[in-house]
Protein backbone atom coordinates (compact mmCIF):
# COMPACT_ATOMS: atom_id res chain seq x y z
CA UNK A 1 0.00 0.00 0.00
CA UNK A 2 1.32 3.63 -1.18
CA UNK A 3 2.79 5.65 1.74
CA UNK A 4 0.31 8.63 1.61
CA UNK A 5 -2.63 6.22 1.51
CA UNK A 6 -1.50 4.35 5.02
CA UNK A 7 -1.19 8.16 6.75
CA UNK A 8 -4.72 8.76 5.35
CA UNK A 9 -6.13 5.52 7.07
CA UNK A 10 -4.24 6.11 9.75
CA UNK A 11 -5.69 9.76 10.55
CA UNK A 12 -9.04 9.01 9.50
CA UNK A 13 -9.51 6.47 11.99
CA UNK A 14 -7.98 8.85 14.83
CA UNK A 15 -10.18 11.53 13.38
CA UNK A 16 -13.04 8.22 13.33
CA UNK A 17 -12.26 7.81 17.05
CA UNK A 18 -11.69 11.70 17.72
CA UNK A 19 -15.68 12.03 16.64
CA UNK A 20 -16.37 8.86 19.37
CA UNK A 21 -15.45 11.37 22.07
CA UNK A 22 -16.87 14.38 21.30
CA UNK A 23 -20.61 13.12 20.01
CA UNK A 24 -20.46 10.52 23.42
CA UNK A 25 -20.45 14.09 25.34
CA UNK A 26 -22.90 15.18 23.17
CA UNK A 27 -25.58 12.15 23.71
CA UNK A 28 -24.53 12.16 27.61
CA UNK A 29 -27.46 14.68 27.61
CA UNK A 30 -29.94 12.39 26.67
CA UNK A 31 -28.83 8.86 26.99
CA UNK A 32 -27.41 7.07 29.83
CA UNK A 33 -23.47 5.46 30.16
CA UNK A 34 -25.46 1.42 30.34
CA UNK A 35 -27.72 2.35 27.45
CA UNK A 36 -24.96 3.84 24.87
CA UNK A 37 -22.62 0.99 25.96
CA UNK A 38 -24.93 -1.83 25.12
CA UNK A 39 -26.62 0.23 22.11
CA UNK A 40 -22.58 0.55 20.49
CA UNK A 41 -21.63 -3.16 20.51
CA UNK A 42 -24.77 -5.51 20.41
CA UNK A 43 -25.30 -2.92 16.90
CA UNK A 44 -21.78 -3.26 16.36
CA UNK A 45 -21.89 -6.54 16.26
CA UNK A 46 -22.57 -8.38 13.59
CA UNK A 47 -20.86 -5.64 11.17
CA UNK A 48 -17.34 -6.89 12.90
CA UNK A 49 -18.27 -10.73 12.84
CA UNK A 50 -18.76 -10.19 8.84
CA UNK A 51 -15.69 -8.06 8.29
CA UNK A 52 -13.60 -10.42 10.77
CA UNK A 53 -14.88 -13.14 8.40
CA UNK A 54 -14.65 -11.18 4.87
CA UNK A 55 -10.72 -10.27 6.12
CA UNK A 56 -9.58 -13.19 8.40
CA UNK A 57 -11.42 -16.05 7.66
CA UNK A 58 -11.40 -17.45 10.71
CA UNK A 59 -11.12 -21.21 12.19
CA UNK A 60 -14.48 -20.08 14.33
CA UNK A 61 -13.79 -23.25 16.49
CA UNK A 62 -10.34 -22.45 17.49
CA UNK A 63 -11.72 -18.83 18.24
CA UNK A 64 -14.40 -20.89 20.61
CA UNK A 65 -11.59 -22.75 22.50
CA UNK A 66 -10.73 -18.85 24.13
CA UNK A 67 -13.93 -18.31 24.66
CA UNK A 68 -13.06 -17.29 28.72
CA UNK A 69 -10.63 -15.14 27.51
CA UNK A 70 -12.83 -13.53 25.02
CA UNK A 71 -15.21 -12.70 27.92
CA UNK A 72 -13.00 -11.42 30.10
CA UNK A 73 -11.51 -9.50 27.32
CA UNK A 74 -15.16 -8.09 27.05
CA UNK A 75 -15.42 -7.71 30.44
CA UNK A 76 -12.55 -4.85 30.84
CA UNK A 77 -11.94 -4.02 27.10
CA UNK A 78 -15.51 -2.89 25.73
CA UNK A 79 -18.03 -3.00 28.23
CA UNK A 80 -15.90 -1.87 31.14
CA UNK A 81 -13.76 0.33 29.29
CA UNK A 82 -16.86 1.86 27.78
CA UNK A 83 -19.12 2.28 30.63
CA UNK A 84 -16.35 4.18 32.46
CA UNK A 85 -15.42 6.38 29.54
CA UNK A 86 -19.04 7.74 28.80
CA UNK A 87 -19.75 8.28 32.59
CA UNK A 88 -16.75 9.97 32.65
CA UNK A 89 -16.84 11.96 29.60
CA UNK A 90 -21.04 12.87 30.56
CA UNK A 91 -19.03 14.99 33.17
CA UNK A 92 -15.33 16.08 32.54
CA UNK A 93 -16.02 16.66 28.93
CA UNK A 94 -14.48 15.06 25.33
CA UNK A 95 -11.42 17.10 25.06
CA UNK A 96 -9.96 16.25 29.13
CA UNK A 97 -11.27 12.83 28.08
CA UNK A 98 -9.58 12.58 25.40
CA UNK A 99 -5.98 13.68 26.83
CA UNK A 100 -6.59 11.56 30.07
CA UNK A 101 -7.29 8.84 27.49
CA UNK A 102 -4.14 9.51 25.59
CA UNK A 103 -1.63 8.05 28.76
CA UNK A 104 -2.64 4.52 27.82
CA UNK A 105 0.30 4.02 25.02
CA UNK A 106 2.58 4.64 28.26
CA UNK A 107 0.61 2.80 31.35
CA UNK A 108 0.47 0.01 28.83
CA UNK A 109 4.06 0.03 28.62
CA UNK A 110 4.58 0.02 31.88
CA UNK A 111 2.33 -2.68 32.97
CA UNK A 112 3.83 -4.26 30.50
CA UNK A 113 7.44 -4.07 32.32
CA UNK A 114 6.54 -4.94 35.23
CA UNK A 115 3.59 -7.55 35.07
CA UNK A 116 5.39 -8.94 31.74
CA UNK A 117 9.03 -8.48 32.56
CA UNK A 118 9.45 -6.29 29.27
CA UNK A 119 12.80 -4.15 29.29
CA UNK A 120 12.46 -0.16 29.26
CA UNK A 121 15.23 2.46 28.69
CA UNK A 122 16.18 5.18 31.01
CA UNK A 123 14.29 7.42 27.94
CA UNK A 124 11.35 5.19 28.37
CA UNK A 125 10.95 5.98 31.90
CA UNK A 126 11.47 9.40 31.45
CA UNK A 127 8.76 9.05 28.93
CA UNK A 128 5.90 7.74 30.92
CA UNK A 129 6.44 10.13 33.69
CA UNK A 130 6.35 13.10 31.50
CA UNK A 131 3.17 11.60 30.17
CA UNK A 132 1.82 11.12 34.32
CA UNK A 133 2.95 14.75 35.06
CA UNK A 134 0.91 15.66 31.72
CA UNK A 135 -2.63 13.94 33.17
CA UNK A 136 -1.71 15.33 36.55
CA UNK A 137 -2.07 18.82 35.08
CA UNK A 138 -5.34 18.34 33.53
CA UNK A 139 -6.48 16.16 36.84
CA UNK A 140 -5.20 19.78 38.87
CA UNK A 141 -6.58 22.06 36.32
CA UNK A 142 -2.60 23.21 36.67
CA UNK A 143 -3.44 24.00 40.31
CA UNK A 144 -2.46 21.05 42.50
CA UNK A 145 -2.63 22.92 46.20
CA UNK A 146 -6.67 23.71 45.11
CA UNK A 147 -7.06 20.49 43.59
CA UNK A 148 -5.80 18.16 46.46
CA UNK A 149 -7.88 20.59 49.21
CA UNK A 150 -11.09 20.14 46.97
CA UNK A 151 -10.45 16.57 45.28
CA UNK A 152 -10.41 15.42 42.14
CA UNK A 153 -13.26 15.61 39.67
CA UNK A 154 -15.51 12.56 39.32
CA UNK A 155 -15.82 12.39 35.25
CA UNK A 156 -11.61 12.74 35.74
CA UNK A 157 -11.59 9.67 37.98
CA UNK A 158 -14.26 7.77 35.76
CA UNK A 159 -12.05 8.33 32.60
CA UNK A 160 -8.63 6.85 34.54
CA UNK A 161 -10.54 3.87 35.83
CA UNK A 162 -11.17 3.87 32.20
CA UNK A 163 -7.47 3.57 31.23
CA UNK A 164 -6.97 1.53 33.72
CA UNK A 165 -9.32 -1.23 32.59
CA UNK A 166 -7.67 -0.65 28.87
CA UNK A 167 -4.34 -1.14 30.26
CA UNK A 168 -5.16 -4.19 32.11
CA UNK A 169 -7.31 -5.60 28.39
CA UNK A 170 -4.13 -4.78 26.29
CA UNK A 171 -2.10 -7.04 29.09
CA UNK A 172 -4.42 -9.60 28.87
CA UNK A 173 -4.51 -9.79 25.34
CA UNK A 174 -1.21 -11.56 24.98
CA UNK A 175 -2.69 -14.77 25.80
CA UNK A 176 -4.93 -14.36 22.71
CA UNK A 177 -4.23 -16.34 18.85
CA UNK A 178 -7.77 -15.37 18.03
CA UNK A 179 -7.15 -12.97 14.95
CA UNK A 180 -7.87 -9.22 16.24
CA UNK A 181 -11.03 -8.42 14.36
CA UNK A 182 -12.40 -11.70 14.89
CA UNK A 183 -11.52 -11.00 18.50
CA UNK A 184 -12.90 -8.36 18.87
CA UNK A 185 -16.06 -9.72 17.08
CA UNK A 186 -16.64 -12.10 19.55
CA UNK A 187 -16.02 -10.04 22.48
CA UNK A 188 -18.63 -7.37 20.94
CA UNK A 189 -20.79 -10.68 21.13
CA UNK A 190 -20.09 -11.46 24.49
CA UNK A 191 -20.21 -7.93 25.78
CA UNK A 192 -23.87 -7.52 24.56
CA UNK A 193 -25.17 -10.78 26.33
CA UNK A 194 -23.76 -9.61 29.31
CA UNK A 195 -25.29 -6.58 29.62
CA UNK A 196 -28.80 -7.81 29.16
CA UNK A 197 -29.28 -8.45 32.51
CA UNK A 198 -28.27 -5.21 33.55
CA UNK A 199 -30.33 -3.13 30.85
CA UNK A 200 -33.16 -5.16 32.41
CA UNK A 201 -32.15 -3.75 35.49
CA UNK A 202 -31.91 -0.10 34.75
CA UNK A 203 -34.17 -0.34 31.81
CA UNK A 204 -32.58 1.09 28.22
CA UNK A 205 -32.47 4.70 27.30
CA UNK A 206 -33.28 5.65 23.87
CA UNK A 207 -32.13 9.15 21.89
CA UNK A 208 -34.30 12.02 22.75
CA UNK A 209 -34.43 13.16 19.37
CA UNK A 210 -32.90 12.52 15.46
CA UNK A 211 -29.60 13.90 16.10
CA UNK A 212 -28.86 11.78 18.97
CA UNK A 213 -30.19 8.94 16.91
CA UNK A 214 -27.70 9.74 13.87
CA UNK A 215 -25.21 10.14 16.92
CA UNK A 216 -25.33 6.82 17.76
CA UNK A 217 -25.47 5.35 14.18
CA UNK A 218 -22.01 7.31 14.20
CA UNK A 219 -20.13 5.81 17.14
CA UNK A 220 -21.67 2.34 15.91
CA UNK A 221 -20.28 2.67 12.04
CA UNK A 222 -17.24 5.05 12.41
CA UNK A 223 -15.54 4.60 15.23
CA UNK A 224 -16.43 1.05 16.22
CA UNK A 225 -16.30 -0.47 12.79
CA UNK A 226 -14.76 1.75 10.52
CA UNK A 227 -12.38 2.81 12.31
CA UNK A 228 -11.10 -1.12 13.38
CA UNK A 229 -10.95 -1.81 9.50
CA UNK A 230 -9.09 1.55 8.78
CA UNK A 231 -6.68 1.04 11.21
CA UNK A 232 -5.66 -3.11 10.45
CA UNK A 233 -5.57 -1.98 6.86
CA UNK A 234 -2.94 0.65 8.35
CA UNK A 235 -1.08 -0.68 10.84
CA UNK A 236 -0.53 -3.91 8.37
CA UNK A 237 0.98 -1.82 5.84
CA UNK A 238 3.24 0.44 8.03
CA UNK A 239 3.56 -2.03 11.34
CA UNK A 240 2.16 -1.85 14.91
CA UNK A 241 4.73 0.81 16.16
CA UNK A 242 5.10 3.11 13.55
CA UNK A 243 1.23 2.78 13.74
CA UNK A 244 1.15 3.52 17.42
CA UNK A 245 2.49 7.29 16.55
CA UNK A 246 -0.65 8.14 14.94
CA UNK A 247 -2.72 7.55 18.40
CA UNK A 248 -1.31 10.97 19.07
CA UNK A 249 -3.68 12.81 16.47
CA UNK A 250 -6.59 11.87 18.27
CA UNK A 251 -6.60 14.68 21.31
CA UNK A 252 -5.76 16.86 18.32
CA UNK A 253 -8.32 15.65 16.22
CA UNK A 254 -10.51 15.64 19.35
CA UNK A 255 -9.96 19.78 20.12
CA UNK A 256 -10.38 20.86 16.60
CA UNK A 257 -13.70 19.02 16.17
CA UNK A 258 -15.14 20.27 19.81
CA UNK A 259 -13.89 23.69 18.56
CA UNK A 260 -15.82 23.33 15.77
CA UNK A 261 -19.15 22.78 17.35
CA UNK A 262 -18.62 24.66 19.90
CA UNK A 263 -17.66 22.52 23.15
CA UNK A 264 -15.71 24.23 26.22
CA UNK A 265 -12.33 23.70 26.16
CA UNK A 266 -10.51 23.76 29.62
CA UNK A 267 -6.37 25.72 29.17
CA UNK A 268 -4.90 23.14 31.46
CA UNK A 269 -6.42 20.10 29.31
CA UNK A 270 -4.28 21.81 26.20
CA UNK A 271 -1.11 22.22 28.37
CA UNK A 272 -1.32 19.25 30.11
CA UNK A 273 -2.43 17.02 26.82
CA UNK A 274 0.75 18.95 24.87
CA UNK A 275 2.70 17.06 28.28
CA UNK A 276 1.08 13.74 27.95
CA UNK A 277 1.98 13.74 24.30
CA UNK A 278 5.68 14.35 24.18
CA UNK A 279 6.06 11.89 26.90
CA UNK A 280 4.18 9.32 24.88
CA UNK A 281 6.08 9.80 22.01
CA UNK A 282 9.32 9.24 23.61
CA UNK A 283 7.84 5.79 25.06
CA UNK A 284 6.75 5.35 21.72
CA UNK A 285 9.43 6.26 19.47
CA UNK A 286 12.27 4.43 21.71
CA UNK A 287 9.76 0.96 21.39
CA UNK A 288 9.94 1.27 17.92
CA UNK A 289 14.04 1.30 17.27
CA UNK A 290 14.43 -1.35 20.30
CA UNK A 291 11.64 -3.87 20.41
CA UNK A 292 11.02 -7.33 18.22
CA UNK A 293 8.27 -6.49 15.82
CA UNK A 294 5.21 -8.33 16.50
CA UNK A 295 2.69 -9.38 14.73
CA UNK A 296 0.20 -6.71 13.13
CA UNK A 297 -2.53 -5.23 15.12
CA UNK A 298 -6.06 -3.57 14.82
CA UNK A 299 -7.72 -1.39 20.05
CA UNK A 300 -4.59 -0.14 20.11
CA UNK A 301 -1.99 -1.18 17.71
CA UNK A 302 -0.45 0.88 19.96
CA UNK A 303 3.48 0.86 19.87
CA UNK A 304 4.37 -2.74 19.05
CA UNK A 305 2.11 -4.35 21.27
CA UNK A 306 0.18 -8.02 20.15
CA UNK A 307 -2.69 -8.34 19.07
CA UNK A 308 -6.19 -7.05 20.59
CA UNK A 309 -4.12 -3.85 21.91
CA UNK A 310 -5.58 -1.79 18.76
CA UNK A 311 -7.90 1.18 19.64
CA UNK A 312 -11.52 0.39 20.54
CA UNK A 313 -11.66 3.91 20.83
Amino acid sequence: MPRRRTVFLLALANLFWAGNFVFSAILSEQVDPVSLTFWRWSLAALPLLAIAWLIERPDWRAAAREWRWHLVQSVFGLTGYALLLYAGIGQTGSVTASVISAINPATIALAAAVFLGDRMSRTQVVGIVLAFVGVAVVLTGGNPVAAFAQGFGVGDLLVLGAVVAWTVYSIIARRLTTPPITATALQAVFATLTMLPVIAFTGLTMPADVGGTLAIAYIVLLPTVAGYALWNAGSVSLGPARAGVFLNLLPVFTVIIALLLGRPIDPAAIVGGAVVLVGVYLTVRVRRTTAVPVEPVIDTGLLDLPRGDAPVR
